[in-house]
């Protein structure tokens, strides 16, 4: 998508030890506008495929599966990655990796949230080694759902995880894919 791919050129950076901050659009400030247009353009590249749900893992998810939940018209479900007083009952829970923060985290979701039946589109901001959308894979399957696949922002081609991912035959639609990055040369996109 040339909107997202001319934003990260525009705005991102390229931190020493393969992190693309994206703070000023996607993450800790998030662009509206843009989510919208993301999310249209999923709806497109979705169009004919049932979803019901969409899951995303806190926190910097949360922002654009909200709008994706409002364009696809179906409810938003984050996995938390903590479970907090306000969980009741069962939960479906799985262990992810975080590259970025370097933690593992026992992520949840209610099992009120989550049920057999549901068509589960997956959103999140980033796809590198693909820890977690594996693991949101994992809770979507132990609930019974479909996962009817993936929606990511930004995907480190050059990593392994999307590539695992769509072998283990998971629909994956990434909107910019980055073939390599540099903190001197900047980013280069897969064409």
């Amino acid at each position: 998508m040339k909107l997202l791919e001319d934003r990260i050129r525009a705005e991102g950076e390229v931190l020493p030890g393969g992190v693309l901050k994206v703070g000023k659009f996607l993450n800790q400030q998030m662009d509206p506008k843009l989510f919208y247009a993301m999310a249209e353009e999923w709806k497109r590249l979705y169009e004919g495929v049932e979803v019901n749900k969409i899951l995303t893992i806190e926190a910097s998810g949360i922002g654009i599966a909200a709008i994706v939940g409002l364009v696809f018209g179906c409810p938003v479900v984050f996995a938390k990655k903590s479970k907090t007083s306000n969980v009741t009952g069962g939960v479906w829970q799985t262990i992810v990796e975080s590259f970025t923060h370097g933690v593992t985290n026992t992520v949840i979701v209610g099992r009120e949230f989550l049920q057999p039946g549901d068509k589960v589109l997956i959103v999140d901001d980033f796809l590198a080694n693909g820890a977690a959308l594996e693991g949101m894979i994992d809770l979507v399957r132990q609930a019974g759902a479909e996962v009817a696949g993936a929606a990511i922002a930004i995907e480190k081609a050059f990593q392994p995880g999307g590539e695992q991912i769509r072998k283990t035959g998971v629909r994956v639609e990434s909107l910019a894919r980055v073939a390599a990055m540099d903190p001197e040369t900047g980013v280069e996109f897969v064409k």
